[in-house]
């Protein structure tokens, strides 16, 4: 019987990482091709798959660059908006999450229960009231409609509300305040330290997510010396470049290696994060 179970384990694990393989495949083989179709030519790509890089990188940057396409501008003000866009979305987040946590106050619960129906709603549904607002503030066509937002983000909030839950030692807060901390003092130099696994995890999905942001961008940025990468990536269906696909993927393939870069760098994190977000006191 013994010896039944350790067969039956050993298959089961084995169907467990041949199930991963196979997502693992699935999650890097397009990755891979869009990289190898930006080295390809038009001529190339028609005739087939291939999972080795060609020579035409070069062409396809010149083929975007004589279109008019600076790849180099829209870069900077993707990580401009990205990168500001993440920093208040961690700190409010954090800060927030950390008040609903910590202190007793009436109507808490309803407080965070809001939060979490905030979560729920998708952008889509608000976003003509929403252009309306920020057309009334004359925030269209400016960054500033694309970043202050985020200092409210629901997700977040709920996010660092869930982390904290399980990180936050209070008695850490109460020896902070007994020797005369003020609650932000405690909040930067106590609670802060303790939350940069969860802090980064959240970074690293609001980057991405404000990075990837097409939608609000594309109804509130109309300036195409402002526009973010994903803009500029959507100009490339039009009719000048419907047969030059290498400098289609080229395009596609400057967008999501920040996104890669990020992830490789910071990935470590996110496990640290559930780990110790997953200890209760």
């Amino acid at each position: 019987m013994f010896s039944n179970y350790n067969l039956n384990t050993t298959i089961l694990r084995g169907a467990i990482y041949i199930f991963l393989f196979i997502l693992l495949l699935v999650t890097i083989v397009p990755i891979w091709l869009l990289l190898v179709n930006a080295t390809r030519s038009t001529t190339e790509i028609q005739q087939g798959l291939s999972l080795f890089p060609s020579t035409h990188l070069l062409e396809n940057y010149g083929i975007l660059v004589g279109r008019g396409l600076n790849l180099g501008r829209g870069f900077m003000n993707s990580l401009f908006v990205a990168v500001a866009s993440t920093v208040l979305t961690v700190y409010f987040g954090m800060l927030t999450a950390y008040g609903i946590v910590v202190y007793d106050f009436k109507g808490k619960q309803l407080f965070a229960n809001f939060i979490v129906i905030l979560v729920l709603i998708p952008m889509q549904l608000s976003i003509i009231g929403f252009y309306q607002y920020m057309s009334t503030l004359g925030l269209t066509d400016n960054y500033a409609s694309l970043i202050l937002p985020t200092i409210a983000a629901a997700g977040s909030v709920f996010f660092a509300k869930q982390y904290l839950e399980s990180t936050v030692i209070k008695d850490l807060i109460d020896a902070g305040r007994v020797d005369g901390a003020g609650e932000f003092h405690i909040f930067h130099r106590i609670m802060m330290p303790l939350a940069i696994p969860g802090a980064v995890t959240m970074g690293i999905f609001a980057f991405v997510a404000s990075w990837n942001n097409f939608f609000n961008a594309f109804i509130l940025i109309t300036s195409l010396e402002k526009y973010t990468l994903p803009m500029l990536v959507q100009t490339l269906r039009g009719d000048v470049y419907r047969t030059e696909y290498g400098a289609i993927y080229l395009g596609l393939a400057v967008t999501i290696v920040p996104i890669i870069v990020i992830y490789a760098i910071f990935s470590r994190y996110i496990v640290s994060g559930i780990a110790m977000g997953s200890v209760k006191e």
